[in-house]
């Protein structure tokens, strides 16, 4: 049976309303509590909480979920060592509480920091030393790393939890799924019927070559609810800002430059493909029940990101009452 964790989206709210949403994720049922890990939102005028800070607040004002970003990147704001620090106190202060999804960053978030930002080629290589560094670490060595993105010299994380968190890898295309497989404790990525499958195989294989047992295979969608249909696709509108592909590998950092490209190049019914937008929650179990269709065997969790603006604590209400129940059947 899938696990269903709420997304807590920092573009949109403001960090006490997601403190709100938190709670009453866990109190709807929810098995699992992830965040949006963002410098800018994907639009203006948007949010832009820090999300390490708040996952903390986030752990000690819930009971027993798990908490964790979707996704951090260890890149120009972030160096894997930091990285490894950060998680693993979380992991030490809630033990068995705490997961990491890692990805290999958007310009948006990166160069504001004074990146040039890299080609796909050089993201990707970025991740794969990233995550060696952040093993090592977790596995208590003292590094001495002189590497193509990444310095350290003796670097050695003296609080450690006694198992470090599971690391979920962010991945789109074969090369980070290989990575992933190398590396990660499960794959994250989209429910696209097409993409999903194959990369979904390329993880487990990658695994398997290196000796490791697949993990987690981590779906990630949005979704709006409110009273009317109209109503939570205006809500969720705003999100068109990160539907174009380039936003992920291209070298697009400017919030109002986006959604305005978002709009132009996304529809409202592609939209309305890409998440679940409705106001009826029968509509919102058949999708996620379509999307969970792309995995074959293993474990599986869904990743709601939580789009509903103004509605989106009563949107979790509704998840709790007509939506995780019958999935769950």
């Amino acid at each position: 049976m899938a696990r269903y964790f709420l997304g807590c989206m920092h573009e949109q709210y403001h960090p006490r309303e997601l403190l709100e949403q938190a709670v009453a994720g866990e109190q709807a049922g929810f098995d699992g509590i992830a965040c949006s890990d963002h410098f800018q939102p994907w639009w203006e005028p948007g949010q832009s909480g820090q999300a390490w800070i708040w996952l903390g607040a986030a752990a000690q004002a819930t009971q027993h979920v798990p908490v964790g970003p979707a996704v951090t990147v260890a890149l120009k704001r972030y160096h894997p060592a930091l990285v490894a620090q950060g998680f693993a106190t979380l992991e030490a202060m809630y033990p068995g509480r705490v997961f990491v999804g890692l990805g290999s960053g958007e310009s948006l978030n990166e160069s504001p920091f004074g990146l040039d930002w890299p080609p796909p080629r050089d993201q990707l290589a970025a991740l794969e030393e990233a995550c060696g560094l952040i093993r090592r670490l977790w596995e208590g060595e003292h590094v001495d790393h002189d590497g193509r993105f990444f310095k350290t010299r003796r670097a050695y994380l003296h609080t450690r939890p006694a198992q470090p968190p599971p690391l979920y890898i962010s991945a789109f295309h074969p090369g980070a799924a290989e990575v992933a497989g190398r590396y990660g404790d499960g794959l994250w990525t989209f429910p696209d019927p097409d993409q999903a499958p194959k990369l979904i195989e390329t993880y487990r294989k990658a695994a398997a070559d290196a000796g490791r047992s697949p993990g987690t295979v981590v779906l990630e969608t949005g979704f709006s609810w409110a009273p009317s249909d109209d109503e939570a696709l205006e809500a969720a509108r705003v999100w068109k800002g990160a539907a174009p592909d380039e936003f992920y590998t291209d070298d697009w950092f400017d919030p109002q430059a986006m959604y305005d490209h978002g709009e132009e190049e996304v529809s409202d019914k592609e939209f309305k493909q890409r998440s679940i937008v409705s106001s009826d929650p029968d509509e919102h179990v058949e999708r996620i029940k379509e999307f969970e269709q792309v995995v074959d065997g293993g474990d599986v969790v869904v990743k709601l990101s939580n789009q509903s603006g103004p509605n989106a604590l009563e949107a979790i209400r509704v998840y709790g009452r007509d939506v995780l129940q019958k999935l769950r059947g």
